[in-house]
């Protein structure tokens, strides 16, 4: 099975708009660059697990929910 089989769903910017946070704010609060946040919003670059973690528990929500992945089929 092939990366191409499947899909990933990335709910970062849905969440840290909800919370009312700036790409910079998040990215302070789990130290990386305003960069690094905008290219993971765009499925530019694929986080960390441990970053991935940060990232959830500031949003305060779970990693499933921040990020997913489905069979296309």
């Amino acid at each position: 099975m092939t990366d191409q089989n499947f899909e990933l769903t990335n709910n970062l910017k849905y969440f840290r708009k909800e919370k009312k946070l700036s790409q910079q704010d998040l990215a302070d609060a789990v130290d990386v660059t305003r960069q690094s946040i905008l290219m993971i919003e765009k499925n530019k670059f694929n986080p960390s697990i441990l970053l991935s973690l940060k990232i959830a528990k500031v949003l305060g929500v779970d990693v499933n929910e921040l990020f997913s992945i489905t069979n296309k089929g």
